[in-house]
């Protein structure tokens, strides 16, 4: 495949990718002093040169100074560094400085060379200060040098100011490193050339600070100062960095075109696209280097092979691998643990068998990491992990034997196998001698006994645990006790919880009481878990109990268990009861939540006390508590149903008072209580004070509204809201439209009710048998019998004819009556009497009037 196939169709900004034969010269003319020229200049500073640089007597001078200033604590006042100070020259300050390994020692000479009469330092003497902290990571010191830098004045050329620049963005001081670039420029200190820019430029790309990468390219571009490879390079390795994929291209193509394509330019592109997830380009790309003799660095290959793995494409990682290998490069232990870590995720065993295979006959040891990844792919089968252990039993020493089994029965349980993780430590505890695993022969070893430890249960009984098998779980933990293993607080705490959660509550107090004896102090989540237990079991007198002995822990009961309860009680009709527990909790110093108040003041209301339930929401109001928008629809839902429409009112205005948004079923029961109330122009001032503070109505809102206009005969005002919810966007459904079918049938309007009915159906909304009835209601008040002889027999069709004893069957009785008397409709109802779709009416007298009809 083409490398240009790596760029999109539609990126018209990316240029296509031409390749340059291997022996261009282009290639390698980035190598040219030309494209560096400062590269020709003297060196920034002597850390890059050497003492031939420095004449003999200039050596011993340095030398001189080195010598006072390791062999005794510096002071300013030794004689003999006095004695030395007339034969100070930059040269030599800045040899003395790259010779010293100790930074703060360094520090401490620069520091006492500047304020020496006379003397002032220079970029070079700067530069190896600069290039000392740097090393050094002390990034405070830096700053005040870059500082330092300025304030003196210090001229330097364009080399020199690359170098501190290059210096403080090798520590991360990227602000720093531009605001000197941009200060020694304004002040006339330096006039950058396309070095200084460059190394701002790397800089900057390290950092990920595209914006300012931009900023500075178009500087240099105004400057009529050349691009080289080394401008460009940072500016591809901020875009992959930044996963600019156009412009990252962008730039890589610009690069091969000029024939600045290396290695490392590769190497980022290729590292930027495994980055990526583009595993197969980043191939395609290898191997376009490998044609042209190139190669990819040790470092990168180990990059690559991580991105490969993480991606899952472990079929080109074994290639990389593989290159690796030919290569000859050093395959490290971390290697080879992601490469078999990899595999065995993929369950592809075999392959990661092999590669362990491999480690062993290159002499690298493998580590316990490795073994583990190995059994845990390994154990998924008994014969499995029976052929690895064959493979690496001898690999492992006898104390990591311990760890080598805890590794299986951890795996066994990860893979489900936890009957045989069970029968393992059976058998190792000498429980189950004669039967058993088949791994047991090599715990079992009579050189190599497994000793058992804490940790060998615990993943076992976490196991049972999460398979349900809590019996097991316990029986286990009672034979680790007395195996000698100490139990540890997570044993307990998970087993208390396994039976609090199936209401073993005298079974948890056992195992609680056991913990104390053992000298475990009960946490806070030990606690909970039981009062969980005990709040479900709706045991209010021991859940209150509970929080006594939590209160002396310290232990703060959890919300969710309290609120719990009092719904499980309101539910039961037990508000009052609720309320005590809540009370009883207060007094014990934990407060409960306003969600725990809420639940029971909708208890209260529910066993018909609204002003109970008013009483304690006053009440918690005094105490200071916040209610919020779901507590006061609580209360305006009561109001409404009792038909106190008015305080509902005055509470949503207190509502609005203290800052909370009404919802848009808020605003609902208001309409619905207005509505009942027969006040429907109040219900209608509710929707447009719900529009006047931008809340949508929904379709309850005109289904409600629609329904309490045709009750109070305006039809036509239903109608217009019905439009005007359709204009909207406010989908009607099935009961919507129920609604205001049923309404115009109530008002006489069956013309209309019957376009809504068949619009309905229209939709694929079934009818309900109700609708049927309140039109054939109407149709008979219109004595409109064609229309009553059709919703007949669709309720026929549809199965919706109402039974006999049902009290709507009067109207449909009093129907087929009228349908018998009447010339145009008789031979079609007597044909279906004949059929016995519809029952003979003659034959219903006992149950005539019965039922009177509901419509």
């Amino acid at each position: 495949m083409a490398l240009s196939r790596i760029i999109k169709s539609n990126q018209t900004l990316v240029k296509s990718i031409k390749l340059i034969p291997p022996n261009s010269s282009l290639l390698h003319s980035c190598k040219s002093p030309l494209f560096f020229p400062s590269i020709q200049r003297r060196p920034i500073c002597a850390k890059h040169r050497n003492d031939n640089f420095l004449s003999s007597d200039q050596i011993n001078i340095s030398n001189a100074f080195i010598s006072i200033l390791i062999k005794q604590p510096f002071s300013p006042n030794n004689p003999e560094l006095n004695n030395l100070v007339p034969l100070l020259t930059h040269k030599i300050v800045e040899s003395v400085l790259n010779n010293l390994k100790n930074w703060r020692l360094a520090q401490q000479f620069f520091t006492w060379v500047s304020s020496l009469p006379g003397y002032k330092h220079n970029i070079y003497t700067y530069n190896a200060m600069a290039s000392i902290l740097s090393r050094a990571r002390q990034n405070a010191q830096l700053k005040a040098l870059a500082l330092d830098v300025v304030d003196s004045n210090c001229s330097m050329n364009p080399g020199a100011l690359g170098f501190f620049i290059r210096c403080l963005g090798s520590v991360g001081l990227v602000d720093e490193a531009n605001n000197l670039f941009d200060q020694v420029k304004r002040i006339g200190l330096c006039v950058p050339n396309s070095y200084s820019y460059n190394c701002l430029l790397e800089a900057l790309s390290k950092s990920n600070l595209i914006n300012l990468v931009e900023i500075r390219l178009k500087e240099m571009r105004n400057l009529g100062l050349e691009f080289d490879k080394y401008t460009l390079t940072p500016v591809l390795q901020v875009y992959c960095i930044a996963g600019q994929f156009d412009q990252a291209l962008s730039v890589f193509n610009e690069m091969l075109e000029r024939g600045w394509v290396d290695e490392h330019v590769l190497s980022i592109l290729v590292v930027a696209f495994s980055k990526w997830g583009e595993v197969d380009k980043a191939i395609e790309l290898i191997d376009l280097m490998e044609e042209r003799g190139m190669r990819l660095n040790e470092k990168t290959f180990y990059v690559l092979i991580h991105g490969f793995v993480r991606e899952s494409r472990m079929d080109k990682a074994l290639c990389l691998f593989d290159k690796i290998r030919k290569l000859g490069f050093c395959r490290s232990v971390s290697l080879f643990d992601v490469m078999i870590g990899g595999l065995c995720k993929n369950n592809e065993r075999e392959k990661a068998l092999s590669l362990y295979s491999e480690m062993k006959e290159l002499g690298i040891d493998p580590d316990f990491g490795i073994l583990t990844k190995l059994i845990y792919s390994f154990s998924e089968e008994e014969e499995e992990m029976d052929r690895l252990l064959q493979q690496c039993w001898e690999d492992v020493g006898s104390q990591p034997k311990n760890l080598l089994f805890n590794s299986v029965l951890e795996g066994l349980v990860r893979n489900g196998s936890i009957d045989t993780a069970c029968n393992l430590i059976q058998s190792v505890m000498g429980n189950n001698r004669n039967g058993g695993s088949v791994l047991v022969k090599y715990f079992l070893n009579e050189k190599e006994v497994v000793t058992l430890n804490t940790n060998s249960f615990t993943s076992v009984i976490n196991g049972l645990l999460g398979a349900g098998k809590v019996d097991m779980a316990l029986c286990l933990f009672r034979e680790m006790v007395q195996f000698g293993c100490n139990p540890t607080l997570s044993h307990c705490n998970n087993l208390i919880d396994a039976l609090c959660k199936l209401n073993r509550l005298e079974e948890s107090y056992e195992l609680l009481r056991q913990m104390k004896e053992m000298g475990l102090e009960p946490t806070h989540f030990t606690h909970n878990c039981i009062f969980g237990c005990l709040c479900r079991l709706e045991d209010v007198e021991g859940a209150v109990e509970l929080v006594r002995k939590m209160r002396f822990y310290g232990h703060e009961p959890w919300i969710k268990y309290s609120t719990l309860l009092v719904k499980n009680l309101c539910k039961h009709e037990k508000a009052v009861e609720a309320c005590k527990f809540l009370t009883d909790m207060a007094q014990e110093g934990f407060l409960p939540d306003i969600i725990t108040y809420s639940a029971a003041i909708n208890g209260l209301i529910k066993i018909k006390s609204v002003d109970k339930g008013l009483e304690l929401f006053q009440e918690i109001c005094a105490r200071g508590y916040c209610p919020d928008v779901i507590s006061y629809n609580i209360l305006l839902k009561a109001l409404c149903k009792a038909k106190r429409v008015a305080e509902a009112e005055g509470l949503l205005n207190d509502m609005m008072l203290k800052g909370l948004v009404p919802s848009e079923v808020t605003y609902n029961y208001l309409i619905d209580g207005w509505c009942k109330n027969g006040e429907i122009d109040r219900a209608m001032l509710c929707l447009s004070k719900m529009f006047g503070k931008e809340r949508e109505a929904n379709v309850i809102t005109y289904a409600t509204l629609v329904d309490g206009l045709c009750n109070f005969g305006r039809p036509d005002d239903a109608l217009k809201l019905w439009d005007e919810m359709g204009r909207k966007g406010c989908i009607p459904n099935r009961i919507a439209y129920h609604t205001l079918v049923n309404g115009l049938c109530k008002c006489g309007r069956s013309s209309a009710a019957l376009v809504h009915f068949n619009e309905m159906k229209e939709k694929e909304m079934r009818p309900d048998s109700y609708i049927y009835i309140a039109l054939i209601s109407a149709f008979l008040s219109d004595t409109n019998l064609p229309c009553v002889l059709d919703m007949l027999k669709e309720m026929v069709d549809v199965g919706n004819l109402p039974d006999p004893l049902d009290k709507n069957f009067p109207i449909i009785r009093g129907a087929i009556c009228k349908l018998l008397e009447d010339a145009r409709t008789s031979f079609s109802i007597k044909h279906l009497i004949a059929e016995g779709k519809i029952p003979d009416v003659s034959l219903l007298e006992g149950v005539e009037g019965r039922h009177e009809p509901s419509i």
